[in-house]
């Protein structure tokens, strides 16, 4: 059985891990750890737990663990590691983009993985700490990466619309109910801090042709997008692909052959097929030379909280299905 330890289990991406990892059938859950909520029952902050543990928020931090999960805002998570000793022993998976980018340094001798299974999984279950990926990040990135393997990708167009839960528990005036019910607003337009994270992985795989990761040249030009919805993400990236449709696909079933949980679908998609799972599910369209690619994802759990279970899989040597066989909210 491993042993969890959660830091920062108020918010969503706490709350959805919490949730996986009491169901878990190789994980048991030692604290969840919170200054502002020590004492107080879980479900006092996450009330559907009602019911389903009797853990309480702990202040205190301990090294009788295997696992740390770090679930604490950018730049929250480096400081906490600078200022808490955490055995070399223990392994890390922080979901804050601290440590995402080649460029970020480790901590205390400290490196990480990035942590998308689909593009590193075999140095995922050879790592110690996994950076995981961000939610925009993982949709996009999936509906790319075998079109940067075939080394055929240059400027990308992307639109992509996310629920309000993206924005994370805190209040602003775009989450407030009366502000995201009947409406949509773009945001952060072509400045968007996944870009970065998105262009290091296509010229991972697309090494010889590498696109431009700050905005300007070939590259990655995104807008996202405020929906009036909770959970999940809805990308469409537009890229000019002179390869016939049937090898499109190839190169689509190929790449994901083995993937445990992402799907390339022959009929369009809706987000419904993937909220409340870890699944990224992708479809493709061609006119002319221009591709679409379509992806959908629930933004919590394969662009947070599942995949990081997904990553715990590995890091043990487990089934990366466990405890991550879940229904789609669908009525």
């Amino acid at each position: 059985m491993i042993k969890v330890g959660i830091v920062g289990g108020a918010g969503y991406t706490g709350g959805e891990l919490i949730r996986l990892l009491l169901n878990h059938p190789n994980a048991s859950i030692h604290f969840v750890h919170s200054t502002s909520n020590a004492g107080n029952p879980l479900h006092k902050v996450h009330s559907d737990l009602l019911g389903e543990t009797d853990l309480l928020f702990s202040a205190e931090l301990s090294n009788d663990i295997d696992l740390l999960f770090l679930c604490m805002g950018h730049g929250d998570a480096a400081e906490f590691l600078k200022a808490n000793e955490i055995e070399a022993s223990i392994k890390i998976i922080d979901l804050s983009q601290d440590f995402r980018l080649n460029e970020s340094p480790g901590l205390n001798g400290r490196t990480f993985v990035y942590g998308l299974p689909e593009l590193n999984r075999a140095a995922i279950i050879q790592a110690q700490n996994i950076a995981n990926p961000g939610c925009f990040a993982t949709a996009i990135q999936l509906g790319l990466l075998p079109l940067a393997k075939a080394g055929v990708l240059t400027d990308i167009y992307t639109t992509g619309i996310t629920g309000s839960t993206g924005a994370g528990q805190g209040l602003s005036s775009t989450s407030h109910f009366s502000w995201r019910a009947n409406n949509i607003e773009a945001y952060k337009t072509l400045a968007h801090q996944h870009i970065k994270e998105i262009t290091q992985s296509i010229n991972q795989l697309q090494i010889d042709d590498a696109l431009s990761v700050n905005g300007e040249g070939r590259g990655l030009h995104f807008v996202p997008w405020r929906g009036d919805f909770t959970r999940g993400i809805y990308i469409s990236s537009i890229v000019d692909i002179g390869l016939p449709f049937d090898e499109v696909k190839h190169l689509y079933q190929s790449f994901y052959a083995d993937a445990a949980f992402t799907i390339v679908s022959d009929k369009m998609i809706n987000l419904k097929q993937v909220v409340n799972t870890n699944k990224c599910i992708i479809h493709l369209e061609k006119q002319g030379n221009k591709l679409v690619v379509h992806s959908a994802i629930d933004n919590l759990l394969k662009g947070a909280s599942g995949q990081a279970v997904q990553n715990m899989n590995l890091l043990f040597g487990l089934n990366e299905k466990a405890g991550l066989k879940l229904k789609a909210s669908y009525f």
